[in-house]
């Protein structure tokens, strides 16, 4: 832990607590308040709650001007993009080491490719277990994970939403939001608590179940990079993550009857 990156002046902690909430204001954190209104309002007002929806992760729209079309799902991805570059941005202004102070960078791309592809493992396939698990219970809308025309760039935009969301939220959930409440005096413990959850609450629009997977996956990825300050495994394992998920839907979607 850097010595100089941990003893802030008195000013520095309130100004990076407002920081850190307006960050998460423009962000995840609105992300999680949308979805937790929308599952109360599913399971308030349908009947058999929110196991009895379908829940979209990517969703794309087909009209009569496809070039408009494209302009607006572009714009989507800039939109998410621009959050976790202003992470950066303010995780720049006070340098704490390489990559940004949270290991986002290329000196140790081939090692960090390995561990993105190993992480995959670990998260993906029991990930998958616990969605079939969830939508038995009826804790789980059913997931239809992609809903987009089939227009020529169909799989390219399904690849840079899958690079935009591992992005976004390794970035923020996890690199900038821990170094931030280490900054502000948090324990490694509470710090990893708070960033899994609102990883799993963004994803309650999907039931109980999307919420418990994503704060299991929360604490093992903020665990992970409290030990090694190492986020772009962590955003390569999103992205594949995603990217099979998105792809392979696309193939499977007539052969899986529980997803």
């Amino acid at each position: 832990m850097d010595a100089t990156e941990d003893e802030l002046p008195a000013q520095a902690k309130p100004r990076y607590g407002l920081e850190l909430l307006a960050v998460l204001g423009v962000s995840l954190g609105m992300s999680g308040l949308y979805a937790l209104l929308y599952l109360i309002r599913q399971e308030i007002t349908v009947k058999g709650g929110i196991s009895s929806t379908t829940a979209t992760v990517v969703d794309g729209t087909a009209t009569t001007y496809p070039w408009l079309d494209l302009a607006d799902q572009l714009a989507d991805l800039l939109n998410g993009t621009v959050p976790p570059l202003l992470a950066l941005v303010l995780l720049a202004s006070r340098p704490g080491g390489p990559g940004f102070g949270i290991g986002f960078g290329l000196r140790r791309r081939w090692s960090d490719v390995g561990l993105g592809v190993g992480f995959l493992a670990l998260i993906g396939i029991p990930g998958l277990g616990l969605v079939w698990a969830a939508h038995e219970l009826g804790l789980n809308a059913s997931l239809q994970v992609v809903n987009f025309p089939d227009v020529w760039y169909r799989v390219p935009y399904l690849l840079a939403s899958a690079f935009q969301n591992g992005f976004a939220e390794e970035i923020i959930v996890v690199g900038y939001m821990l170094t931030r409440l280490r900054q502000l005096g948090w324990t490694n413990q509470r710090a990893l608590l708070a960033s899994a959850t609102l990883r799993g609450s963004y994803h309650l629009y999907q039931g109980f179940g999307g919420f418990a997977g994503n704060v299991v996956m929360g604490l093992v990825f903020g665990w992970w990079f409290q030990r090694t300050r190492r986020v772009l495994p962590l955003v390569i394992a999103h992205f594949l993550l995603d990217a099979f998920s998105f792809v392979g839907y696309l193939y499977l979607k007539d052969h899986i009857d529980w997803i």
